[in-house]
């Protein structure tokens, strides 16, 4: 069974980003508790941000689960990725991700990796850029092993990398590199952009797909944009996903209407 989750973030460069709640965690866990949500999707300014304990508990508290942690401040914040040619940026950008993976680990949930994977460009070949992406995400795959949980890897529209921009590709990536404990992230907005057919991508990703964020064409709350939505839902049932839709939206016409909305249109596509 599919289950829902909403984003939380508490990074001050990502106010204009596409999170749902901004507020201090313990509201926002309040919020997204009363609102129904299955789980909460943290987007954090790093792995000291906040004891993970303190997380478990107000997750426990108000019978939430964690269904994701994301790592994208180290690149809103830090400026990190680890494709960078700067050989330092690339190593703090590892270690960054590394911490979250461990911080995930210990709030049971998966890292992902979005932004901070970089594009290739100028002076950097594709060739270069991919070898040292993969040797990130052997390393990312492992730590994940080692902590008990899958890491999660998002291929982004080609305005914001130029690594991988669709479930197919980057799945026969996956597979091609044995990373087995590293699972794809369907944003449906960025499928929107990139996949013919959405739903068949999902379904020739199948088991890959290990996370969707649940968003509508314009990347606000499903239901405000014209993403046809059913036959998507009927894929994900297709392939046995039983993740989380979790909605990393911008919060419009407000935070709490769009997670309305998104709660409302989860139900109705899954009941």
């Amino acid at each position: 069974m599919m289950k829902s989750a909403i984003t939380l973030a508490q990074v001050a460069e990502a106010k204009a980003g596409p999170f749902v709640f901004h507020q201090p965690l313990p509201e926002s866990f309040s919020k997204a508790a009363d609102l129904g949500f299955d789980a909460v999707e943290l987007f954090l300014p790093g792995p000291d941000f906040i004891d993970p304990e303190i997380v478990n508990s107000m997750a426990s508290d108000h019978e939430l689960s964690i269904a994701a942690v994301g790592t994208g401040a180290g690149m809103v914040k830090h400026g990190l990725s680890l494709t960078d040619a700067d050989p330092d940026k690339r190593s703090r950008a590892l270690e960054f991700v590394i911490s979250m993976i461990d911080f995930g680990g210990k709030v049971g949930a998966p890292a992902i990796l979005g932004s901070m994977q970089g594009k290739w460009g100028g002076d950097l070949s594709q060739e270069q850029s991919r070898a040292w992406l993969t040797e990130a995400l052997q390393a990312t795959d492992a730590r994940a092993a080692e902590n008990g949980v899958e890491f999660i890897y998002e291929p982004l529209n080609r305005y914001e990398t130029n690594q991988f921009n669709h479930l197919s590709t980057a799945a026969a990536y996956l597979d091609e590199h044995a990373l087995n404990h590293t699972v794809l992230l369907a944003d449906l907005f960025h499928m929107n952009i990139e996949e013919a057919n959405a739903g068949q991508a999902i379904r020739d990703a199948g088991s890959r797909v290990g996370h969707v964020h649940f968003a509508d064409s314009n990347r606000q709350a499903v239901g405000f944009g014209h993403t046809e939505m059913t036959s998507i839902l009927s894929a994900l049932e297709e392939i046995e996903y039983d993740g989380y839709l979790s909605a990393e939206i911008f919060p419009l016409p407000s935070p709490e209407a769009a997670a309305e909305q998104t709660i409302k249109s989860f139900r109705a596509l899954t009941s």
